[in-house]
């Protein structure tokens, strides 16, 4: 009987030394865990602004528009993964709705992202992002922009290709940043491709913004 006793106080007494020893660990761990939970975010920002692989001119541009966390992750992986420097200013929406499109198969007569050509893939970025309905076709949407100098277009501008002089229009692209620009090449479907390339630099013919 007094042994059952005196094991029971030694258990007794072992389960509260254990409880004494855990309980300021668990304490600390959950308070170093609160601790990183509340600098973790502004560690991040830090992070993304000084070491951010498009350069320091990017963290002073999102500095410089008071651009939010948010806004300066898009900007920076929108800048990567299109291969583009962007000034933090272009459309959001623009840059997203492309880069979904991208890899989508050519199709001659197809507008949509089981496959599509130049001309519907530049009608339906344009009508889900801008709300606005163009002409169909490469040469008649010609008719729906005003003409920009090479050296003034913006992101959004629409490009024009012909296959020399006095040839029709028989390809369009949504201009993009850097002299690229996105459009639904006949072998690969959407991509993104560079004006200064031989063969856009031969082709291309007029740049245009839409009225």
């Amino acid at each position: 009987m007094m042994k059952n006793y005196v094991l029971s106080a030694l258990a007794l007494g072992a389960a509260l030394l254990s409880f004494l020893y855990d309980a300021p660990a668990s304490i600390a761990a959950t308070a170093s865990s609160e601790t990183v939970d509340l600098t973790s975010a502004e560690m991040l920002e830090e992070w993304v602004l000084t070491n951010n692989s498009s350069g320091n001119n990017l963290a002073e541009a999102a500095k410089e528009k008071s651009l939010t966390f948010k806004d300066s992750l898009f900007y920076n992986y929108y800048s990567q993964s299109l291969g583009l420097q962007l000034e933090y200013t272009e459309d959001k929406e623009l840059l997203e709705t492309v880069s979904d499109w991208i890899g989508t198969p050519y199709r001659s007569g197809g507008s949509s992202q089981r496959g599509t050509d130049c001309s519907g893939f530049v009608t339906s970025i344009y009508k889900k992002v801008y709300g606005i309905t163009l002409s169909r076709s490469s040469r008649s949407m010609f008719q729906d922009v005003d003409r920009v100098a090479k050296t003034e277009m913006e992101t959004g501008d629409l490009v024009f290709f012909r296959r020399g002089p006095g040839q029709p229009i028989y390809h369009v692209g949504i201009y993009l940043k850097d002299g690229k620009f996105i459009h639904s090449a006949t072998h690969g479907g959407v991509m993104i491709n560079s004006l200064y390339s031989p063969y856009y630099k031969r082709n291309f013919y007029a740049a245009g913004r839409v009225i």
